[in-house]
């Protein structure tokens, strides 16, 4: 049987940037995509934004993998040209009754590492973007935007320059636990089943990780794995407007809510959006309901009141890969070697939503280092 050392499920943005810190392995690398190219998920249907760490409870993954993801971003983009941009985003009280919130959510991001975050007054949020309305502001002068696409792409330029394989079209169906590691069953572009032996399995599946974790054995439900996925809608604001906002604006979030609340977003063309809303996801649809654009109109229309609802056209959809029900608490990310439950050489990344396109470079450091500590390669 064909062996490798080193097979990883997944070549979205997380999945190759863990195949790059994977490059000191002297065995093959393998990535396992079940699309016919890179990033086409999770990846590079979202907001494209790099956050800054605010949002996430003090100690978690999320929030350390946040900070450190962002500097490395940039770092990576100023080295291999990928745009990236610095924009800045301010989060809107609405009221003075969410003045609290912000500073509370001040205090986090500032504990949490995000840099030289600072309230601003009405007249200073005026000041910065005049066509927002909101009584304060908090602002974030290093989030930015990403060109997605891009940095999937040149991940795997990199993965590839260094020897890895990245099989397209390709779906793993089985995988069982084996003295040296592990037995893999997949099925290639011509449907035909096939079997290889990998010392080492890594779990970036994305929206399909819980069930790749199934197929090992693992109870999802028992150990907190069992993903609820969650779509997200985004309508284009007209041309005639696209101008009229400059960086990113958004609501204070509301406690438990699936998401940050509907939100405007650049992109790198300039170009203004709305979005995302939060709703269970019932099958993988990507389209957009244009009779959702009210509701998107209503939600955004007392921070932008600029806006009519002749300006909304539906954009694009995307779905997160959530591991906690709706109304329950926001988890972290589980990434996770599975020692404990028999499967040594098995780790997983499951729950990869906001902020993992911030921190994939982060989180592909992060699950390299647990594969050196634990002696799985070198």
């Amino acid at each position: 049987m064909v062996g490798v050392g080193v097979t990883i499920i997944g070549a979205g943005v997380v999945g190759l940037a863990v195949a790059r810190e994977l490059g000191f392995c002297s065995e093959q690398v393998l990535v396992l995509e079940k699309e016919s190219a890179p990033g086409k998920g999770i990846s590079s249907r979202n907001s494209e934004v790099v956050h800054a760490g605010i949002y996430y409870p003090e100690g978690s993954l999320k929030a350390a993998l946040c900070v450190e993801g962002s500097a490395m971003l940039r770092a990576y983009c100023a080295k291999t040209g990928v745009p990236l941009k610095k924009i800045g985003k301010v989060i809107v009280a609405a009221s003075r009754k969410e003045e609290q919130a912000l500073e509370d959510l001040c205090r986090k991001g500032t504990a949490n590492g995000a840099r030289d975050l600072r309230m601003l007054s009405g007249k200073e949020l005026k000041k910065r973007e005049p066509n927002v309305r909101g009584v304060c502001a908090l602002f974030s002068p290093h989030t930015g935007i990403i060109d997605s696409h891009r940095l999937v792409r040149s991940l795997e330029i990199q993965c590839l320059a260094q020897g890895a394989a990245i099989l397209y079209r390709t779906t793993l169906f089985a995988v069982e636990k084996a003295a040296s590691g592990f037995t893999c069953r997949a099925r290639g572009p011509g449907g035909e089943p096939y079997s290889f032996a990998s010392r080492v399995v890594i779990n970036a599946a994305g929206l399909d990780a819980d069930e790749v974790a199934s197929l090992a054995g693992i109870d999802v439900d028992a150990s907190g794995c069992r993903i609820y996925p969650v779509k997200g809608e985004y309508f284009r604001v007209g041309a005639a407007k696209q101008g009229l906002v400059s960086g990113l604006v958004y609501p204070v979030p509301k406690r438990n809510l699936m998401g940050l609340g509907v939100h405007a977003t650049k992109d790198l063309s300039g170009s203004l959006r709305l979005g995302p809303n939060a709703l269970p996801a019932k099958s993988r649809s990507y389209e957009v309901d244009p009779s959702h654009a009210q509701a998107f109109f209503e939600s955004a229309r007392q921070m932008l009141p600029f806006l009519e609802p002749a300006d909304l056209a539906p954009d694009m959809a995307g779905i997160r890969p959530k591991i906690q029900r709706p109304g329950e608490p926001v988890k972290d990310f589980v990434v996770r070697h599975e020692a404990g439950q028999g499967l040594a050489g098995m780790i997983n990344l499951i729950g990869i939503e906001s902020p993992g396109l911030t921190s994939c470079l982060s989180l592909g450091r992060y699950v390299a280092d647990m594969v050196r500590k634990s002696g799985l390669a070198s």
